[in-house]
């Protein structure tokens, strides 16, 4: 597998010379799929990414999304043992004699919630993700009114969950772009979380060791996370979060044939994006992009910022091609708030516009006195 993925490695290289325009992406198999940069948000590469599917495991990543919520609030801590209800032990989950998806959790043995998260992610046991939802909400059909808030709250507009595991169940479903979105959130508001469970390869539990089923773990060296799933209706199914550099690329990969299908076409996907595309920080949250002029305040410039970084991707070789305008409000009379939008940045690749962004007040400017305000209102007729 490895060899496999040097090799694809080396025939997209021998593309990339071609130029500053990528080829298509690489043909895959699968329902749907979408490859997205992290920091920029870019859409890469899709298909059919906002067709229904089946999320089968990869529901966990919104379990997981409520469990960090609850112990950064306070709500649940890491050390705390968590009862294990008839419900979580053997109900509707079903597990049965398989170690296919779960931990093996049960009523006589103490549980920590460290212990199930580590469960849910590594050895994706539904049992842990019903004892997490039922120590959080109550109840599994409590936590889902909870995952369905939160998912309207991220965006995900063509999503609705039944239950915390991913089980086939009527009207629950999602898209390939809603998980991406969800995917992006865990990572972004959990990072510390994120990056000590999800790139863990094997856990042990009730003297059961298992894998990760990631095996993108053991075979690219730049993922570290996220996801699998699979049921009937699903098929195979893989979120994968690598990081080269300071690009971090997630890619969605839903409906495939086959469990080798998955992770050969998740590669393919992260190649192509890493290959052909480049993410670059154009500007970090409150640095000074201009000075612009101020009137009838206590200073008579200040700096212009962005309210967020700016991260743009584009296909390697274009970012030289950039230019920036900024457009100032004129006149800009004092008072000024911190934050007030103050004009726009524009952004023109070979000429044509690309994208634009408000500039605000990096810093307060307050309303100068009377003859500091006429000496300017003088300026402002004649100016």
């Amino acid at each position: 597998m490895r060899l496999l993925a040097l090799l694809f490695t080396l025939l997209f290289s021998l593309i990339a010379s071609a130029g500053d325009v990528p080829p298509p992406p690489p043909t895959v198999s699968g329902k749907s799929y979408i490859l997205r940069d992290f920091n920029s948000g870019a859409i890469l590469t899709e298909q059919n990414s906002h067709e229904r599917i089946a999320p089968a495991s990869l529901t966990k990543l919104m379990t997981a999304y409520l469990s960090f919520k609850a112990i950064k609030e306070g709500r649940l801590k890491l050390d705390q043992t968590v009862p294990v209800s008839e419900n979580a032990w053997k109900g509707r989950i079903g597990c049965g004699g398989s170690q296919s998806s779960c931990m093996f959790i049960a009523p006589d043995i103490p549980v920590t919630v460290d212990e199930l998260l580590h469960g849910m992610i590594i050895q994706a046991g539904n049992d842990a993700c019903v004892a997490l939802s039922e120590a959080i909400a109550g109840s599994e059909e409590n936590f889902a009114m909870l995952m369905n808030k939160e998912a309207a709250r991220l965006g995900m507009k063509d999503t609705q969950f039944r239950n915390a595991s991913g089980l086939d169940e009527d009207g629950h479903y999602t898209t390939a772009y809603d998980l991406s979105l969800l995917a992006a959130a865990l990572i972004r508001d959990f990072p510390d979380q994120y990056a000590r469970l999800y790139k863990v390869k094997e856990y042990t539990y009730n003297k059961i060791k298992q894998m990760n089923r990631n095996r993108l773990l053991w075979i690219d060296p730049t993922v570290d996370g996220m996801k699998t799933g699979h049921t009937k209706s699903a098929g195979y199914c893989l979120i994968s979060s690598a990081k080269h550099g300071d690009m971090r690329l997630i890619s969605v990969f839903t409906g495939a044939p086959t469990e080798n299908a998955r992770i050969i076409d998740s590669q393919k996907l992260l190649n192509y994006g890493f290959l052909f595309y480049e993410t670059r920080l154009l500007y970090k949250k409150g640095q000074s992009i201009s000075k612009l002029r101020v009137w009838k305040g206590q200073e008579q410039t200040l700096d212009a910022t962005l309210a967020e970084d700016l991260y743009l991707t584009l296909p390697k070789g274009n970012h030289d091609k950039l230019s920036a305008q900024v457009t100032s409000r004129q006149p800009l009379i004092a008072p000024v708030g911190a934050g007030q939008e103050v004009g726009s940045l524009q952004l023109s690749l070979d000429g044509k516009p690309l994208l634009q962004r408000k500039l605000v007040a990096a810093k307060e400017v307050p309303i100068a006195g009377i003859f500091g305000r006429m000496w300017d209102s003088l300026k402002l007729m004649f100016n």
